[in-house]
């Protein structure tokens, strides 16, 4: 009898401990790869549309999820959690990498004081309105305005980055998206281990430190890894994509781990390495693109598998209330009261009021509680769930509205960014440009002598409709024309100031105030 026991012990261990088969992994690889076609085609159908993508791929998880045609029963906070928080570092690198450090610098402080006291006014306005019109406990109320009172980076670099806004609106919006994880992270987990916090000042002074210890590791990573970049020559260019990928990672580890900001720290030494002009930039963008774009694709899917519909009818109305209150309430005043020191005009701060986009970070943070074991944490969640789809559906396809209606909508006009890809000659000392000229860009037209390149700096081939020649001084350049020119180190970044100083004034670029003072000719 003990035996007979003992055998259907073993037999029921070694069914629950069967390994991974390769017809497992095939099963797995070809679920995933359609996913991943879907996912894409549905790009499409939201780029027409002005829908975030992040709403299609919620749906794909859904449809694949208990309650849809998949019935797949997945209901693991603590993996989704873990697989959020990497998929978060993707997305925040690839939007540190193309964050422009012109438009961003002037914009710091501000986006500062959004991230900081702009989070503490929605967190508190939110928590409020959902303890006072909801009636839920205080510790409830507080983890949720806390959780949604974060920007979701990805949903604002996707949809900002479609609409042609003043420098300064963008640089604000971008990066108090980057920033503002941070600090809302670590009262989301205060507040999900042991509720309201009593001393609210030693709270602040651990949120000041994780920020600091973040950013100086950011900095100093990403100052590091640019050096390296510049002055090592890699075998081979599909390298330095690697290499700036894992530059990012390695800011983010190393922030975490000595308790500061991994999330700061990882946007900080992306925007530190997307401004140093690193060789081979154009491939490492569309690596990272890539990667952005698997990392939303997989993070959204596994959140739609979380939900399950058919429990979300009791937290439709509180859910909606709650957004109400944050949209309509929280998120202006914390506009307003944050950007009162900078003078903003009023139209910019309707603006980045409507232009709070929530997206998959706030549903990620919505598992810490989960995780925790809160009290009707799976209500938070749920709520939490349902404000991001219903307020993406509004705010998303009404942003370009906006602009328009409040005149920031700035596309007309504006001249369109060469493409330059720099590959290093480190043997010769010099340096390989590779120059796109798109359509929008005023170097159309241009003689070659016109270009006025530095010293060191000269176009060795222009390549035209497939074919190839060597330019002569009074060659004209056109649309679509791909330059080759050859710099020596000294030169090689004024070479680069030079062309897209052209490229955005054309031959007058200089007197015209576009590019460096000296620019003008006799300089």
């Amino acid at each position: 009898m003990l035996g007979s026991k003992r055998s259907h012990r073993s037999a029921r261990l070694a069914r629950r401990e069967q390994p991974l088969t390769v017809h497992h992994l095939n099963q797995l690889l070809l679920v995933c790869s359609l996913v991943l076609l879907i996912a894409v085609a549905a790009v499409r159908i939201s780029s027409r549309s002005g829908l975030p993508s992040l709403l299609v791929y919620l749906g794909i998880g859904i449809a694949m999820g208990q309650d849809g045609v998949g019935d797949i029963h997945f209901n693991n906070a603590e993996l989704t959690q873990v697989i959020g928080y990497a998929a978060l570092v993707v997305i925040l690198t690839e939007g540190g990498l193309g964050t422009k450090w012109k438009e961003i610098r002037p914009a710091l402080p501000a986006a500062s004081s959004m991230a900081l006291a702009g989070v503490a006014v929605s967190v508190g306005v939110t928590a409020a309105g959902a303890h006072w019109l909801i009636g839920l406990e205080w510790r409830q109320a507080l983890i949720i305005g806390a959780v949604v009172s974060s920007t979701d980076a990805a949903a604002v670099f996707s949809v900002l980055r479609k609409i042609p806004l003043p420098a300064r609106v963008t640089g604000v919006l971008e990066a108090e998206s980057g920033f503002n994880d941070a600090p809302v992270v670590i009262l989301v987990v205060a507040f999900s281990t042991a509720g309201p916090v009593e001393h609210w000042y030693a709270l602040l002074g651990e949120i000041a430190l994780e920020l600091a210890i973040g950013a100086a590791i950011g900095i100093a990573v990403g100052w590091l890894g640019s050096w390296g970049l510049r002055h090592v020559a890699l075998p081979a260019s599909g390298l330095y994509p690697i290499a700036v990928m894992a530059i990012a990672v390695t800011a983010y580890a190393a922030g975490a781990l000595a308790h500061g900001s991994g999330f700061l720290a990882v946007y900080l030494a992306s925007m530190v390495l997307g401004n140093a002009k690193l060789p081979h930039w154009p491939a490492t963008r569309g690596f990272a693109d890539g990667l952005g774009w698997i990392a939303q694709i997989g993070m959204f899917v596994l959140l739609g598998l979380l939900v399950t519909p058919h429990d979300l009818g009791d937290d439709i109305w509180p859910a909606l209330l709650i957004g109400l209150v944050l949209t309509m309430v929280a998120r202006p005043l914390s506009v307003v009261i944050s950007l009162a020191p900078f003078r903003v005009p009023w139209q910019e701060q309707v603006l980045m009021s409507w232009a709070g986009l929530r997206g998959a970070v706030p549903i990620i943070l919505a598992t810490i509680p989960m995780v925790n074991g809160v009290e009707d944490s799976r209500r938070i969640f749920n709520i939490v769930f349902v404000l991001v789809i219903a307020y993406t559906l509004v705010q998303g396809p009404t942003l370009p509205w906006l602009a328009r209606k409040l005149h920031l909508d700035t596309s007309a006009g504006q001249a369109a960014d060469l493409g330059i890809e720099s590959a290093p000659l480190e043997r010769l000392r010099g340096h390989l440009l590779s120059v796109a000229i798109p359509e929008g860009s005023k170097m159309h037209g241009v003689e070659t002598n016109e270009l006025r390149l530095p010293a060191g700096a000269a176009v060795t081939l222009v390549v035209r409709e497939g074919k190839s020649f060597v330019p002569l001084p009074t060659t004209v350049l056109r649309r679509g024309d791909e330059l080759l020119v050859v710099t020596t180190d000294p030169v090689r970044d004024a070479a680069e100031a030079r062309l897209r100083a052209v490229g955005q004034g054309g031959k007058l670029a200089g007197w015209l105030g576009t590019g460096a003072p000296d620019d003008r000719p006799g300089r």
